[in-house]
């Protein structure tokens, strides 16, 4: 009942204040499927990363928490499990919308934070979705990743390449 959109900004982990990176969250869509990683947590875990999520998430605001149906990839999982999500909304001060492939992959290009390049996230979870996923069809995802890769030899040159 999702489809992963490139419509989060990021100003700290992968972008900044002047050029915020691009993030997945969540946008609701009848008919679409999301593959992705559910993480179980247990005991004293479970209110540590709560605080955690609901400070990073809820209490900057523009965050809906919701339960939802998690389908264990595993053939011995009979049922799904419910599993908890945030997704960010317009009212979020971090949400950038929608915008062509184009123009989210060379934000992409120019965006990075504390936790690495924003080309990094955006290549790491494409190549996760091929390898883990490979039944899983992310037709955004992969048009971004495909614009960014014909973008980035625009950008690299050489001495030779100016000489000619």
């Amino acid at each position: 009942g999702y489809s992963r959109r490139f419509w989060q900004g990021d100003t700290f982990h992968r972008g900044s204040e002047k050029m915020p990176g691009r993030v997945v969250t969540l946008l609701e869509d009848c008919g679409a499927c999301t593959w992705g990683v559910a993480y179980e947590v247990r005991g004293e875990q479970i209110a540590a990363s709560l605080e955690y999520l609901n400070m990073r998430e809820a209490v900057l605001g523009g965050y809906d928490t919701k339960l939802v149906k998690f389908h264990p990839q595993e053939k011995d999982a009979e049922e799904p499990i419910l599993a908890l999500v945030y997704i960010a909304t317009p009212q979020n001060p971090s949400y950038l919308g929608p915008a062509s492939e184009e123009d989210i992959a060379a934000q992409i290009i120019v965006s990075s934070g504390c936790a690495g390049h924003n080309i990094e996230y955006l290549l790491r979870l494409a190549d996760f979705m091929r390898y883990f996923c490979p039944q899983a069809e992310d037709k955004h995802l992969f048009s971004i990743e495909e614009a960014l890769i014909s973008i980035l030899p625009c950008l690299y040159y050489t001495e030779e390449s100016l000489e000619e």
